[in-house]
């Protein structure tokens, strides 16, 4: 007996019709029959085929009359069998601890039909990367995206001395370079974390843009009134590569973000303060705004990493102790950098200014020690380790 009646009316399936046919066999259990109706020239011959595509079976009528339906379907079950075993990809709104492999790239609540690829992920615990904050602070790093083309004023008119721009060109050099090394990092573990907690993958990948309009803006600020850039330490470059080449996420971006880009928060404001033309201002500011986000999520993933696994915070004294080992010998800050920051700071030649421009300049490292002490401590190091801990970070602030 015929159960259901669908009225195609002229539209053919090669135009849209088996859209129709799928939305009425959709709520059927397997074995209902389906009468379908339709004056397209080709109905018949493209019901057949595309029955046997999804798995149901055809009955034609003999004979054929303007009363009877031009074929029964009959629903099969194979799309039933097909989506067995299917489970969802947990909720939209939670995260798991450990998601599965076979989720793959499959979003946040999705039925994953069973089979597929398994591909593997090496950052798939959600204790070693997660951060609550992560969601706000992705939205945050979203909306605050900034062109730099016309978000600094390249072409507001100011006079300095030429060996004042020689120094903001050492500087921004110098900030190129480092921000090099904090592209790489986070670029080189985003392949590597499970799609399931993809709030940590969009944050890194706005990171890794962040870092890659820093380098733009200091190096378009350095070549602005100069042909050439400035100059690049050999000690300033292994103090960097130590920190690329650390291949464990949560030691890497223990050193980028706790110790390295929160140190550099307090550079760029010190900058900022004492840049000598509203340009470089406005580079320092603007970068300084996006790394504080940089340094907060840093912050946060390992805090609730610290948490999950008390060992982390040994492994985390280790990898400051093996870099300062690695670096014991070399000479730290290029010292035309410091030279650049100092007459930065001084504002001008004299005896007087140098001084103070010098004691300023102590201040800064004096600040970016006890900022590194809070963060360690956030991490659970009491205040003596994490005053003997801060000590040992590299000479060359990254």
């Amino acid at each position: 007996m015929i159960e259901q009646r669908l009225d195609l009316g002229g539209l053919g399936l090669d135009r849209g019709a088996h859209l129709l046919l799928r939305r009425a066999l959709a709520p059927l259990p397997a074995g209902t029959r389906l009468a379908v109706y339709g004056r397209a020239p080709a109905l018949a011959v493209h019901l057949g085929a595309w029955c046997r595509a999804e798995g149901h079976r055809l009955e034609s009528p003999e004979p054929a009359t303007a009363e009877l339906p031009v074929a029964v379907v009959v629903r099969g079950d194979r799309d039933d069998r097909r989506w067995l075993g299917a489970t969802r990809a947990g909720a939209p709104d939670r995260v798991v601890r450990r998601p599965p492999a076979r989720w793959g790239l499959a979003p946040r609540g999705a039925l994953v039909e069973a089979g597929g690829p398994e591909p593997r992920f090496d950052l798939d615990d959600r204790d070693l990367l997660w951060a609550d904050v992560a969601p706000r602070l992705y939205a945050h790093a979203a909306a605050r995206q900034w062109d730099p083309a016309t978000a600094v004023p390249w072409d507001e008119p100011f006079q300095q001395p030429d060996e004042v721009e020689a120094a903001v060109v050492q500087v921004m050099t110098y900030l190129t370079e480092n921000e090099q090394a904090a592209l790489i990092v986070p670029a080189r573990f985003l392949g590597q974390i499970h799609p399931h907690f993809r709030e940590v993958v969009q944050l890194l990948a706005v990171q890794v843009a962040d870092e890659a309009r820093h380098m733009e803006i200091f190096t378009r600020r350095a070549l602005l009134r100069h042909t050439q850039m400035g100059t690049s330490s050999a000690g300033g470059r292994a103090s960097l590569f130590a920190l690329v080449e650390e291949s464990d996420f949560a030691l890497a971006s223990f050193l980028l973000s706790v110790l390295g880009e929160g140190s550099f928060v307090n550079l760029l404001a010190f900058l900022e303060n004492h840049a000598p033309d509203p340009v470089t201002r406005r580079v320092a500011w603007l970068a300084m705004q996006d790394e504080r986000r940089h340094v907060l999520f840093g912050v946060a993933h390992l805090a609730q990493h610290a948490a999950a696994d008390p060992k982390l915070r040994g492994r985390l004294r280790a990898a400051i102790e093996r870099r300062y080992d690695a670096l014991r010998d070399t000479a730290g800050l290029n010292a035309d950098v410091f030279d650049a920051l100092l007459l930065l700071a001084a504002g001008g030649w004299s005896t007087e200014q140098l001084e103070s421009g010098y004691a300023r300049v102590q201040r800064l490292e004096h600040d970016m020690d006890q900022g590194r002490r809070r963060r360690l401590e956030r991490l659970g190091f009491p205040a003596d380790e994490a005053e003997a801990l801060s000590a040992l970070h590299t000479r060359n602030f990254m």
